[in-house]
């Protein structure tokens, strides 16, 4: 009866700031559903709220959260007006800031295991050679399934990328224990079976820009770290940089031999400070991995002009948040993946 009087209630329009995107959002849909449905490449992983990549920036009008932001952004993101488009059903016409996904083609390959290499006590390096040329951006990921796997998992890749694409994809992965697809890889019992690779996914890439370059990493997240080093480094970037990556002990500590060798051919001052938070080593730093950020900024001459990039578990994400807004990074110029496992929506 009201339907027939009022008639139905009108979309909502979703422009994306700085651009000419714009699309329409309908009645109880979200802004990723209804950007997905338009074939848009709005950065975006899980789709559930707990990753943080389709973070955006509302700019005008309202939405309602299907569940509180607040579960996975921080406190200091909530107040900047950040939202997770995931979770955002708009109440009016919207404008957003966000950065797309790179243009680069998402691709479905098959691939087997030709490589694995221990690289601490649970992680590996494992390489698949696939059948297909995969183009990715340095920091991007790529889904991995198994067979009969129940869902797919999300592995960052841990090289520079390959001109023309690359037919030998590699990862750092974290044993999990009781993971569904970890138990079996460290196992072996992965050895030879067929798996369906799809991507590449993801926003975090290097942004241009002159200022310094703050790294911070931890457990397997170092693996889109190095590709975005390795990629910098191919392209002579001459930018001031520090890696800062956090173990429990000297044992979590890996490719020190690779990272080195970044150092040695870095255009412009490059430094790693690996930081132990249970054991205490000679010339090691000891505590939390986010405690040496402003003790890092310092030594990189400042905040201005500095862009941060972060991976690692969320914990660790959003304390690195907090310190580096308290220090005056702008929240524009912090970029993150946060790594989850599977029972939080499956990284």
């Amino acid at each position: 009866m009201f339907r027939k009087i009022f008639g139905k209630k009108p979309d909502k329009r979703v422009h994306i700031s700085g651009t000419d995107v714009e699309f329409e959002v309908g009645r109880n849909q979200t802004i990723l559903e209804a950007a997905l449905a338009q074939k848009l490449s709005f950065p975006h992983d899980c789709t559930v709220g707990t990753c943080g990549s389709c973070r955006a920036k509302l700019l005008s009008g309202k939405v309602d959260a299907i569940t509180p932001f607040g579960y996975t952004l921080s406190r200091e993101e909530l107040q900047a007006g950040y939202i997770l488009a995931c979770q955002a059903v708009p109440e009016t016409d919207v404008e957003l800031a966000v950065e797309m996904d790179p243009d680069v083609e998402v691709r479905t390959v098959k691939g087997r295991i030709v490589e694995t290499r221990d690289l601490t006590h649970d992680i590996k390096q494992v390489t698949w050679a696939v059948d297909q040329p995969v183009d990715y951006v340095a920091g991007q990921y790529m889904n991995v399934r198994w067979p009969d796997a129940p869902g797919h998992r999300s592995y960052s890749f841990s090289a520079a990328p390959v001109a023309g694409g690359a037919t030998r994809l590699s990862t750092f992965i974290r044993k999990v224990p009781g993971g569904a697809f970890t138990e079996k890889l460290f196992g072996g019992a992965l050895d030879d079976a067929d798996f369906t690779i799809e991507g590449p996914h993801g926003h975090f890439w290097l942004r241009e820009g002159n200022g310094p370059i703050l790294l911070v990493g931890g457990g397997s997240g170092l693996s889109p770290l190095m590709s975005l080093l390795e990629d910098a480094l191919a392209k002579g970037v001459a930018r001031d940089a520090i890696l800062l990556f956090g173990g429990r002990a000297e044992r979590d500590l890996y490719c020190l031999d690779e990272i080195a060798a970044i150092g040695a051919r870095w255009k412009g001052r490059f430094e790693f400070w690996p930081v132990l938070s249970e054991e205490q080593g000679e010339g090691r730093r000891f505590g939390m991995v986010t405690a040496e950020i402003p003790g890092a900024i310092s030594a990189l001459g400042g905040v201005s002009g500095l862009q941060a990039y972060m991976c690692g578990p969320p914990p660790m994400i959003d304390a690195a948040v907090r310190d580096l807004t308290g220090v005056g990074v702008s929240l524009d110029d912090i970029h993150y993946d946060k790594f989850t496992d599977a029972s939080s929506a499956g990284k």
